[in-house]
This record gives structure tokens, sequence and C-alpha cells, in this order.
């Protein structure tokens, strides 16, 4: 099995030992202005470009289809006195099979007609052979987990336990809901185990429900809750047109498997894209390798910047209509606050069609900034941020000496992440500041 690698991560430090005054010539000065330009430095390389990310792992390009890797990203340390005890978490189901069936049976139609016509090149015969051999276990899998979506929460859960020991190291009770979908539900299950493994003092509460779609996925045909929220349009849609994109990509995938595609099922435009579709999805399912040299990372990294827009303009669209798990976060948080919850975390389980409008609507990194320049688009959203068993992770801390002093932390797929909550002591929030930055978001969200 073919694991992605891990990111890079940088660490920063001083070896304080190294620093003898009576020894060492290095002066105080030196060492303070080392000191003071050392979360300037941090900063920078936290603040990597997007494109200087692509580079490092072209895979990221995949997008929503990029399987989630952890990062041992340094925490910024809480102010004196505060520390954390309650968690609110809204978490994408982990990898898994294609969505639906129309993209594997489209390609067994394709292939198959394509092999039976001679009109497939070398390459291409070498991936009908490969695609066929795994075709029963590709159709039969279907939209379900895979073991890599369950390694990856269970990853998850265990990372989040030992980062914040102080909110569950007593035991206590959590509410974990999630969609009706099966893949969302397993990985519900594989968070929920592994938190009880770190301290079987948890009692954790599972719900897929009718009763709780509202807090986890509002848009469900089946939530008895009926909203009726506007879609929202990106300004950069309206220079669309100013930005200039390659689809030299297409053309070659084409020519890399067949010879010609006259008498195939679908034109060229939706073949290239099962194509496409199909090798960033294989890393999910184990099945790296398939497609051979058709496709390469770095040509799908190249493509990124334009995808990304599109990516963007979904998102950005459904934002509104993720008010309702912004409202039951706040609902349920006021409710461990004011003491009438015993809760020490609330888990959320659905879809990137949730989560991406989400980090939309709250502002996470910049995403609501709606940029006009289609070029700016992407350095306030990422496609990968929205990947396989992304997560978003509301860390509150509570003063010590006065209970109602509460702080909140926003973390997004392990690293910390900036709100526009005002505050002077980012990535921590006043709770009272954010609930009145969000519940005003809320209000003033347009109606149809």
């Amino acid at each position: 099995m073919n694991h992605l690698k891990p990111k890079k991560t940088y660490k920063f430090g001083i070896d304080f030992a190294l620093v003898n005054t009576k020894k060492n010539d290095m002066s105080l000065r030196k060492i303070i202005s080392t000191l003071l330009l050392l979360p300037l430095v941090t900063a920078l390389y936290a603040q990597v470009s997007p494109l200087e990310q692509l580079k490092a792992d072209p895979r990221k390009a995949y997008g929503t289809d990029y399987p989630y890797q952890s990062q041992e990203t340094v925490l910024t340390k809480a102010p004196r006195g505060y520390k954390p005890f309650y968690i609110s978490h809204y978490g994408r189901h982990g990898s898994r099979y294609y969505w639906n069936d129309q993209l594997y049976n489209d390609l067994d139609s394709l292939m198959t007609t394509a092999h039976n016509k001679h009109l497939l090149t070398a390459q291409g015969e070498s991936f009908y052979s490969k695609f066929m051999a795994a075709k029963d276990e590709l159709k039969t899998g279907v939209s379900e987990l895979t073991q890599l979506g369950w390694e990856q929460h269970q990853g998850i859960a265990r990372t989040m336990y030992n980062r914040f020991p102080e909110v569950f190291r007593k035991g206590g009770n959590i509410l974990a809901i999630s969609s009706l979908s099966g893949r969302c539900v397993l990985s519900m299950s594989a968070f929920c185990q592994e938190l009880v493994q770190c301290n079987p003092k948890l009692e954790i509460r599972e719900q897929s429900s009718r009763f709780t779609l509202d807090g986890v996925v509002p848009d469900d045909s089946q939530n008895p809750v009926k909203h009726n929220y506007p879609k929202a349009k990106p300004r950069y849609e309206q220079n669309r047109n100013t930005f200039r994109s390659d689809n030299s990509l297409r053309r070659d995938i084409i020519s890399r498997v067949f010879v010609s595609t006259d008498g195939l099922p679908g034109n060229a435009s939706r073949i290239s894209g099962d194509l496409i579709n199909l090798y960033t999805s294989l890393p999910n399912i184990y099945h790296e390798g398939m497609m051979g040299d058709i496709i390469t990372d770095q040509e799908i990294a190249d493509q990124w910047e334009s995808s990304n827009l599109g990516s963007y303009s979904w998102v950005f669209s459904g934002q509104y209509t993720m008010i309702p798990i912004l409202q039951d976060i706040l609902r349920k948080a006021d409710a461990v606050i004011s003491g009438s919850s015993d809760h020490v975390a609330d888990l959320r389980f659905g879809h990137d069609s949730c989560l991406g409008p989400l980090t939309v609507l709250m502002g996470m990194n910049g995403a609501d900034l709606d940029p006009e320049d289609p070029y700016e688009v992407k350095n306030c959203y990422q496609s990968w941020e929205t990947c396989k068993a992304s997560n978003i992770q509301l860390i509150f801390y509570r003063n010590s000496k006065k209970p109602d002093d509460i702080l909140v932390k926003c973390m997004l797929n392990g690293a910390e992440a900036t709100l526009p909550v005002p505050t002077d002591n980012a990535p921590y929030y006043k709770w009272s500041d954010f609930r009145r930055f969000y519940t005003d978001r809320i209000n003033n969200a347009p109606t149809e």
C-alpha cells in the first residue's frame, strides 16, 4: 500500500546551552535581537504561498480528493492562566471510493468499447487491463469509506486528545452527530473509538439521525427543518475571462490513451474529465499506479489555479446554507459555558459540501475575502483545505481566576487558522467577540 509522504514541517528554536555569557562573545543585544526576529521568521514560513506549497507537494492539486495529511505544527501557547475545557468540531468523512457509480460505469463502457474497436494505444491497453482487474472492487465500493479513511480519523482523534489533554483527562460526556451517509457514520465511529481508547472514562453518544441533520448537513433533503437561503456568487466570476486557462492537458490525455475517439461514448471533454477524476481519486483507494504515466502529478499541479477557481465558486455559493451549523456551534458552546451542558466536546461528521462553505461563512484564513481578481482567489482559498478528512476544531479556553473570561482558538486541518473576529491576541479570540461577530454575520445574511 502506497501512502502519501507527510508534509514537511519547520521547527525553530534556540539552544540556550550554547549561550554562555562568560565564554561566548555573543552579546545580550544579539540574543534579544534574535528572539525578537524569531516570531517573524516563523510567521514567514507559516505563510508559504499556495504555489510554493504545490512545488513542495504537487498532490495538493488533487483538491478535495487530496488525502488528509497530519501536521506536526508547533501551536501558539495559550495566554497565562487559560486552560482548554471544551472542543467544538466539524469533520469531513475520510478517504473513500468515488462518490457515485457513474464514473466507474462510464469508464467501463468507454474502455471496453475502445478495446473492442482497437482504438487504444499501448498505454491505453495497459490501463484497460488494470482497470478491468479492479472493476468489480471499484463498483462494489462506490461511496464507501476505505481503510485509509478510517485511519485518518483515528489519527486526528488521537492528535486532538494529545494536544488538549486537559479537555479529556477527567473523562466526560461527548455528543457526536453524523450525516446519514455510511462513510460519515464510520468516520464518526473511528474517531470516537480512538478517543475512548485514549481515555475509557469518556462517554460518547453517537447519533446519525434526521433529528440532528440541521447541525451537520442542513441542506439534506431528509432534514425536517427547511431553510431558504440564497446562493452567493463570488465577484471574480465577473472577470473570469481575464484568467488564461491552458487546456492542453486534456488533449494530451486523449492522445495518450486513444488512437481515435471516433465512435466512443462521450465527448472528448467528458472522457478526459473522467480520466482526471479517476486519477486523483486513486491514492484514497490504494490503486496508485493504475494509470501509469497517462497523467502526472505535476500536470495536475500545473492546472490547479484554474481548477481552484471552480472550487471557490461552489464553496462560496453555499456559505449561507451552512448558517444552521454555525448556529449549532454557538448554541452548544453557550450551553457548555453556562453550565446547562456537561459536554467536553461536540463532534460533527459530514461532507466537503458543508465544510468548504462553512470555512467561507466563518472567514477562515481569509476565505470570505471575495476578491475581484481571479488571480487573487488562490491566496484566500485553496481547494486542498477541503481534502478528505478535513476538519475544523474550535478550542475553548477558560481563565482559572475569571471563569467567565473565555477564549477561542480555531484550527483548520490541524493548523491554527485566522478569523475575521477582532483580536489583539491571535490566534486567540475572546468568546464574547467571537459570539457577537458571528451572531451579527448570521443576522445580516441575505434571505430569499
